[in-house]
């Protein structure tokens, strides 16, 4: 099993736990749990897409360097997930900002007792 293989099999079984986590679960920080973890899936698979077996950095910092850009490692993957990283932890935050405030209006952190009181009022 190449290194490759590892990644994506280890990506997508973080996206399938993920996944279950957030369509089985009905407390609001397992849920947001679950999405921290499917986001951690797809990073692992876009670092996988710029993986290269026996690549190099990508710093061009002498002339020899430059006939070895066949053998560089992609860099824009990477990026891409350290700018995943940064807004996931932002969303994150608010989200949790919008889990305290469902909390202090409603009492519970529970999906279901919120939509059992929205049918008892409307009746």
């Amino acid at each position: 099993m190449t290194m490759l293989n590892l990644f994506l099999i280890s990506s997508l079984a973080l996206v399938f736990i993920g996944l279950f986590g957030v369509l089985t679960r009905k407390n609001i920080v397992k849920i947001l749990l679950s999405l921290n973890i499917i986001e951690t899936g797809i990073n692992l698979l876009l670092v996988a897409f710029g993986y290269k077996n026996g690549g190099i950095v990508p710093i061009l910092g002498s002339p020899d360097s430059i006939k070895k850009l066949s053998s560089m490692v992609d860099p824009v993957p990477q990026a891409l997930v350290l700018t995943s990283i940064v807004i996931g932890l932002g969303t994150t935050a608010f989200a949790l900002g919008l889990t305290i405030r469902y909390y202090k209006t409603h009492g519970t952190l529970s999906i279901t007792s919120s939509e059992e009181e929205e049918v008892h009022t409307n009746e």
